[in-house]
């Protein structure tokens, strides 16, 4: 499960975070992850509960911004949900489209830190 070393990698970032901003906790860690990220967001979950244990994210909610899949297609404008496995063919033209707008998205969105000097 490589949910539990993107977790662990998390809790790194947000102990950092918190350390750098004279906290002493993470109440609330907000991610985004992309559909087509690889992740699965119910492991994810799981293994950052295991992983905050015995760090200053021991109490910390994990809060998770699914990010759908979403491709362009540049002759006819049209933005359309590709799915999982991608079908990066446009419904409006019957083209090929070349790339995704969103999807791929694994990123700390925000943090709330608990006893931070105001």
């Amino acid at each position: 499960m490589h949910e539990l070393s993107i977790a662990t990698a998390i809790v790194e970032q947000a102990d950092e975070v918190a350390r750098a901003h004279g906290s002493g906790a993470v109440s609330v860690v907000n991610v985004r992850v992309g559909e087509l990220s690889g992740v699965v967001p119910a492991a994810l979950a799981f293994a950052f509960e295991v992983a905050r244990n015995g760090t200053a994210l021991a109490a910390a909610e994990l809060v998770v911004e699914e990010v759908a899949a979403v491709a362009h297609c540049g002759p006819c404008d049209e933005d359309f949900p590709v799915g999982v496995p991608p079908f990066l063919w446009c419904p409006r033209c019957d083209r090929p489209c070349e790339g995704l707008l969103s999807g791929r998205e694994l990123e700390i969105t925000g943090l709330d830190l608990a006893g931070a000097p105001g």
